[in-house]
């Protein structure tokens, strides 16, 4: 049990708020070895909670005592022990969540000689047949994967492109750079991706494309390797390659070569070591015949066949079984095959699948955005359970609603397709008479503006929903035991069943509802309002970098530049350096995308007040722009977007004592009063000058037209009123 497992555990015993145990495990820094002791010492916020928060230090004090103990027993989750009898007449079981488990772990049943078999169920699967699905409801085609050839131009395309986000096995962005280097243009390369994209492997990489690029400069260190390595351009990539190198060169039979393989997957160098003598030299049985040939009786130089077992020792150190990569490859080229012909109704199953997991909705969606593709927000009259097509768009799905369960949205779509769409929020807690029709379900679904097409609202709905729930509610027990007088008759529901008159929530409190609920802004943007100043004030922004990144020589001319960039800080993670500093990375998203920005001890000190999630703040700092990675930024400095009333318009000018353009000035201030103050920065003299009151503005796109237009862009922007210059 490691020290955030034992906190988040602990407190859940506690019955502490999800949300205050997540704001204690996030303060222990990611390292390894990390401990909830050593946590205390180099993270002076979580001391601090700890010497402050009663409620914290029992969490911290009883985690204490259970850090580093066993948490439970783990069940492989797919692994299916076989053998010839009962299994108990060969090892211990016990049974584990209703299911019946060995004792024993996977290595000892193999010693055992009893065979474990690995049945997947992977997400994947589901996402293919669900796409299947709507794009037979949506277009009449039926896709059969059995009757598709593995060669289709479009689908390589796609892969080379690098716009492989939601592809099996190829969406990481590592994974992306490798297949638009690799350029793959067969199934067979596929294959090798999957196998060398990882740790180990991924060294020869760089031999594996320049070779494919140079199929003339391959060299084989022995003719008898070429027909068995061309298919990889020359590189030892999977184990199966070893099984045919000692049968092709040494003399051995299939099972015997198997063992290797097996001695390779296991990573057991001792076995390895003891077949280097057969395989050079071969191998006698009992009666002195020959069981293994060895290299050196077929013909293979001794120093060539010790050469070629070296390479394999090397390779069994991250050997990769090449069914396994085929099986995964396959699945790798279906989902892009459905993402290159059926995009909307690929991406619409693919975000069903991950539901339960935000960041990735949230990663997806973004996909969307890219391919063209709207994901419109959560409906009562046209959301589904899961995500689904609409026109080239896609609806969001109410499962994905927290506190909306899967019985309330069967009643609810099955009384919409009855009796017809509903006309206004009174009817729909009318006609849905399901005992899972509660207050959170409804609470949720007008969080989340689901209900915006027949009640744009929302915050007259949330004043008013309860009470009308509870008049229907009473209304329907009457009607059930037949308890309606001639007095309760003579006032009509209508009197009873009405809204509120209630101003609308504001922009920023209806997008915090929305992500409550959603996990997710999907209505619109935090940073909507901030949207002019951004442009005004940041030097970058993420898009520009997306885009400049497809040409390498372009984007590294950015490493090392001097940028600003303004954002909201949606992910922190704090880290110890090697001296037991604390330092943090962070995720800052603008109207774009995102970006990650590195902070570094001394800053994360200065502007731990700023460094939050949720913040808004302009970033200043140098990009890192490093090949096969994202740009970041290292900060140096951290400043709060402010609200409009209290941001200044900060005016430069050449000369102050150019009259024509200071009277020109004036007058176009003198249109906007407001209450934001105005500074003039003399570019001559380097000072800068507070406007008197009467030159104070409303801030505003007229405004700053008028002015940019006079003075130019870069001489017109909007800053903390606190800042002493430009």
């Amino acid at each position: 049990m490691g020290a955030k497992a034992a906190i988040r555990d602990v407190g859940r015993v506690l019955d502490v708020s999800y949300a205050d145990v997540d704001k204690i495990a996030k303060e222990i820094p990611f390292a390894l070895g990390m401990t909830i002791d050593k946590a205390l010492e180099v993270n002076k916020n979580l001391k601090r909670m700890y010497d402050e928060d009663k409620v914290v230090r029992e969490i911290i004090d009883i985690s204490r005592e259970l850090e580093g103990m066993p948490r439970h027993a783990s069940t492989h989750a797919a692994g299916v022990v076989i053998s010839k009898e009962s299994v108990d007449s060969y090892v211990p079981l016990y049974m584990h969540e209703n299911s019946i488990t060995t004792q024993f772990t996977m290595t000892i049943l193999e010693e055992l000689g009893l065979l474990k078999m690995d049945f997947l169920g992977l997400r994947t699967l589901t996402v293919i047949r669900n796409a299947i699905e709507l794009i037979y409801k949506n277009h009449g085609i039926k896709i059969d994967f059995s009757k598709i050839d593995y060669d289709d131009p479009k689908v390589y395309e796609l892969l080379s492109s690098g716009n492989t986000l939601g592809v099996f096995q190829l969406e990481s962005a590592g994974m992306r750079q490798f297949m638009k280097e690799l350029k793959p243009d067969n199934f067979e390369d596929i294959i090798a991706g999957i196998s060398l994209y990882r740790p180990g492997p991924m060294d020869s990489i760089p031999a594996y494309i320049k070779n494919k690029n140079n199929p003339q400069d391959i060299k084989y260190i022995h003719p008898k390797l070429e027909p068995i390595l061309n298919v990889t351009y020359g590189c030892l990539v999977y184990q199966e390659q070893v099984m045919q190198v000692v049968r092709e060169l040494a003399g051995y039979s299939y099972g015997r070569s198997d063992l290797v393989r097996r001695a390779m997957g296991k990573k057991k160098m001792d076995i390895m070591e003891q077949e280097r003598q057969y395989f050079i030299y071969g191998k006698l049985d009992e009666d002195g015949n020959i069981e293994i040939p060895g290299c050196v009786r077929n013909g293979v130089d001794e120093s060539i066949a010790n050469k070629i077992y070296d390479d394999m020792i090397d390779f069994a150190k991250y050997a990769f079984n090449k069914s396994h990569a085929a099986a995964y490859g396959v699945l790798g080229y279906q989902t892009a095959y459905l993402k290159a012909y059926y995009p909307v109704e690929f991406m619409a199953a693919l975000i069903t699948s991950v539901m339960g997991n935000t960041d990735k909705v949230v990663e997806y969606i973004r996909e969307c955005n890219t391919l063209g593709i709207d994901v419109l927000k959560p409906d009562i009259n046209k959301s589904f359970g899961k995500f689904s097509v609409e026109g080239n768009n896609i609806r969001f799905g109410l499962e994905a609603v927290k506190n909306v369960g899967v019985n309330v949205i069967k009643d609810i779509i099955v009384e919409r397709e009855q009796n017809g769409e509903f006309s206004d929020f009174i009817q729909f807690c009318k006609r849905v008479d399901s005992k899972d029709l509660n207050k959170r379900v409804i609470e949720s679904l007008i969080k989340c503006g689901a209900f915006d097409s027949i009640n744009p609202n929302r915050a007259q709905l949330m004043a008013g929903f309860e009470k009308i729930l509870e008049s229907i509610a009473m209304d329907r027990k009457k009607n059930l035991v037949g308890q309606v007088s001639l007095f309760d008759m003579a006032n009509e529901e209508e009197n009873i069943y009405i809204l509120p008159k209630v101003s609308e929530f504001k922009e920023k409190e209806k997008l915090s509802l929305e992500k409550e609920v959603l996990g997710m802004y999907i209505s619109g943007h935090p940073l909507s309002q901030y949207e002019r100043e951004l442009k005004l004030n940041s030097s970058i922004n993420i898009n520009v970098l997306s885009q400049v990144k497809e040409n390498y020589e372009e984007f590294f001319k950015y490493d090392n530049k001097d940028v600003t960039i303004g954002g909201i800080i949606i992910n922190k993670t704090i880290k110890t350096t090697k001296r037991n500093d604390i330092m943090a990375f962070i995720e800052l998203e603008d109207l774009y995308g995102s970006i990650e920005i590195i902070v570094f001890p001394r800053v994360l000190q200065r502007y731990s007040d700023l460094i939050k999630e949720d913040a808004i703040v302009y970033v200043k700092g140098k990009l890192s722009i490093k090949e096969d990675e994202n740009a970041k930024i290292i900060a140096n400095e951290f400043e709060e977007i402010i609200k409009i009333e209290d941001r200044a318009l900060w005016i430069k000018i050449k000369d102050i004592s150019d009259k024509n353009v200071l009277i020109d000035v004036k007058n176009i201030l003198s249109k906007y009063k407001g209450n934001s103050l105005t500074y003039l920065y003399c570019e001559k003299s380097k000072r800068a000058f507070k406007g008197e009151k009467n030159l104070m503005v409303q801030i505003n796109e007229n405004l700053l037209d008028e002015l940019q237009n006079l003075l130019g862009e870069e001489n017109v922007k909007i800053k903390n009123i606190s800042l002493k210059n430009i």
